[in-house]
């Protein structure tokens, strides 16, 4: 890739000509993602799985467990098309709305079916799959995943309707800092997350170690959060507890009773649990992102000195920082300009059929000047009905 992106041409909204921009580094993040697409991030082996609307809800959670994946796709057979995500968020949703007491079965998680599900929650509030195009930008999918406030947006192809991927904000900021050290670095990176207010420090949601199990599942429904900080009654970080924790219920089938505590519940980590992430709101946005991406967690807990809650900083917040808001009003050139310098650097000794292959971690990232060639190998499509 080199530094192709240094005099890349950018469209000026304001004054509608075209601006060469020289050694622009606040933006470089927003360019490199407008400069790469969505195929661009899928690895060549990865594992999908899919869920028909006419499942029953208890055999999907059961089917993420197994599958050792979070979210599927829902594909319903009458419209021929996908239609929506089944989530933790769901497991959660139908656990809070239906849950009594340790004596009564939860009727609804065991008997209904996906569709039935989604008609008696979503009701009247239906909304279209967002998804994107294997062809859109990584601008694009950071953009939507933030605008539309989602954990995880579906990569479908527009021509076959098939399922590819599905793209989340730790794949998108693990997929930058493969590139990181080959682009300059702005000046913002070196501000705290003081100085460039990133994260959230104001009502923050949290729950205590003996707070109810089920208290702490309305509480991810209200405030609608992915994690939830355990905080002592002296106000220290001691724990934390995630959506992804909850998940746990349905792998020992241990939903009947959630009026146990958070402690006893956190007791059933299926993974090693190495503790809680946290950092100081002193360090600067280059410590943080290096440190979010290496953990491979999906947010920090910033606290003092004395391990005090002071706020969350998130992946989407970090996202927001890196390439929505240095954005501002400047767009890409729609006439694919940006795409000019890339070709010829790919040209050089090589001839235009020849592969680039980059493997890095677990990726396998291939460009070929005939995008259409490349075979996406997904050597785990299941699909459940």
């Amino acid at each position: 890739l080199l530094y192709f992106y240094h005099s890349l041409l950018f469209y000026s909204a304001e004054s509608g000509s075209v601006t060469k921009i020289h050694e622009s580094e606040r933006d470089i993040y927003m360019r490199f993602m407008k400069c790469h697409k969505c195929y661009d991030i899928i690895p060549t082996s990865s594992k999908l799985v899919v869920f028909d609307t006419t499942l029953q809800v208890k055999k999907a959670f059961f089917a993420l467990v197994a599958n050792g994946v979070r979210a599927a796709p829902l594909w319903e057979s009458k419209k021929q098309s996908f239609v929506g995500m089944l989530t933790i968020t769901d497991f959660i949703n139908i656990l809070t709305r239906y849950y009594k007491s340790p004596m009564v079965q939860i009727y609804e998680l065991e008997e209904h079916k996906i569709e039935t599900w989604r008609e008696l929650y979503l009701q009247e509030t239906f909304k279209p799959l967002v998804h994107i195009s294997p062809d859109a930008s990584i601008f694009e999918a950071v953009y939507s995943l933030i605008k539309n406030k989602i954990h995880r947006l579906p990569v479908i192809d527009p021509v076959s309707g098939n399922a590819l991927y599905i793209l989340t904000h730790k794949r998108i900021l693990k997929f930058l800092q493969l590139f990181v050290c080959e682009m300059p670095m702005p000046a913002f990176m070196k501000q705290t997350l003081e100085e460039l207010g990133v994260g959230t420090y104001t009502n923050i949601a949290y729950i205590h170690p003996d707070t109810p199990l089920i208290t702490a599942l309305s509480v991810f429904t209200h405030r609608r959060v992915s994690a939830l900080p355990v905080v002592d009654h002296h106000g220290k970080v001691v724990d934390i507890y995630s959506k992804f924790d909850v998940i746990n219920l349905a792998a020992e089938k241990t939903y009947n009773n959630l009026d146990v505590t958070v402690t006893q519940a956190l007791r059933h980590r299926s993974q090693y649990f190495e503790g809680v992430m946290k950092c100081n709101k002193l360090k600067t946005l280059e410590t943080i992102m290096d440190r979010i991406v290496k953990a491979e967690v999906h947010r920090l807990v910033v606290v003092d000195d004395e391990s005090h809650i002071v706020g969350i900083v998130s992946l989407s917040d970090i996202l927001q920082a890196l390439v929505l808001t240095p954005a501002g009003k400047r767009t890409f050139c729609k006439f694919g300009l940006y795409f000019i310098v890339l070709i010829k650097l790919l040209q050089i000794n090589m001839s235009h059929k020849h592969e680039v292959s980059t493997c890095r971690s677990d990726y396998s990232i291939y460009s070929n000047t005939d995008t259409q060639n490349k075979k996406i190998k997904i050597i785990s499509y299941i699909f459940i009905i």
